[in-house]
C-alpha cells in the first residue's frame, strides 16, 4: 500500500508579511476581531482612520518604485493633505477607481521573465487597508500546511515540517509550479469564493476593479478580463519604526 506522500509550500519569508505579530504599532489579529462578526460594514473597518495611518506607514516603509501616474512615495504626504478628503469620498461613495498596473518583467532563476504589476502609490495605500482587514478573516480558513505569504509563518518553518515528516518515514517530496497561474486567475470564481466570507458589497465592488483596473505596458493600456498582478515582493518590516506622526486625521 502506498503511503500519502504529504508536501509543503515554501514561500517568502515572514518579514514580508502584512500582519508579522512583531510589527511594533501594527493592527494585531485582535483588534481587527469586530471586522469577522460584522462582515457587512468592512468599508468601514477598512477605511477607519487607524487602519488607514497604518496602511500608510506600511506603504512608507515598504518603498517601491511608482506606478503608472509617476507618484513616489515621498509625494504621497502631500497629496492626501490636499485631498484626502475628496480620495475618502469617493472610496465612501463607490466612486474611487485604480488605476492600471506598470507592468514590468524581471528575471527569473530558470531563465524565463516574470510579469510583475505595479500599482501606483495611492492604489498601494487602499490595498494595504483593505489586506490588514481581510487577513484575519481569511486566515482562520487557511490550511495550516501553508507557509507562504502568512503571518507568523516563514519558509524555516516549512522547512522544519518538511524534516519532521522525513523523521516520520515519508521520503518522497512534490514539487509543483503551475505555469502562468496568477496570470489566468478566473475572476467570477474568485469573487464568488470571497462571497463566502465577505458580506459587504461595497467591498466587493472595490475589490473587482482592482482586478478590472488594466496593464499599462509600453505606454498602452490593454483591459484585464483574468489574472491577478504579482507586484507584491518580500520586503523587510521589521525595520525601526518611524515616528507615527498621523496623515489621515479626523
Amino acid at each position: 500500500m502506498l503511503r500519502e506522500q504529504k508536501t509543503n509550500k515554501m514561500g517568502c519569508p515572514s518579514k514580508g508579511m502584512l500582519e508579522a505579530k512583531s510589527s511594533k504599532g501594527a493592527r494585531s489579529m485582535a483588534a481587527l476581531e469586530p471586522a469577522t462578526r460584522n462582515r457587512v460594514e468592512l468599508l468601514e473597518q477598512i477605511l477607519d482612520r487607524d487602519n488607514l495611518n497604518e496602511a500608510y506607514f506600511r506603504v512608507l516603509r515598504k518603498k517601491g518604485a511608482a506606478g503608472i501616474d509617476g507618484m513616489q512615495v515621498g509625494e504621497m504626504k502631500d497629496w492626501l493633505k490636499e485631498h484626502k478628503g475628496e480620495f475618502l469620498e469617493a472610496l465612501k461613495i463607490g466612486k474611487y477607481k485604480p488605476q492600471p498596473v506598470r507592468r514590468v518583467e524581471i528575471p527569473k532563476p530558470d531563465g524565463g521573465k516574470r510579469k510583475l504589476g505595479i500599482p501606483t502609490v495611492l492604489d498601494r495605500l487602499v490595498q494595504q487597508a483593505i489586506a490588514q482587514v481581510l487577513q484575519p478573516i481569511f486566515e482562520k480558513i487557511f490550511s495550516e500546511n501553508s507557509y507562504g505569504f502568512r503571518p507568523g509563518r516563514n519558509a524555516h518553518q516549512a522547512i522544519k515540517q518538511a524534516e519532521a515528516y522525513y523523521e516520520e518515514g515519508y521520503t518522497k517530496i512534490v514539487d509543483l509550479d503551475l505555469a502562468q497561474y496568477f496570470d489566468t486567475v478566473n475572476h467570477d470564481i474568485l469573487i464568488n469564493m470571497l462571497r463566502e466570507e465577505i458580506q459587504d458589497e461595497r467591498v466587493i465592488s472595490l475589490i473587482r476593479k482592482y482586478l478590472k483596473s488594466g496593464v499599462m505596458e509600453g505606454g498602452i493600456v490593454s483591459p484585464t478580463s483574468a489574472g491577478t498582478p504579482q507586484g507584491g515582493l518580500c520586503e523587510a518590516l521589521h525595520k525601526p519604526p518611524y515616528a507615527k506622526k498621523k496623515i489621515m486625521q479626523s
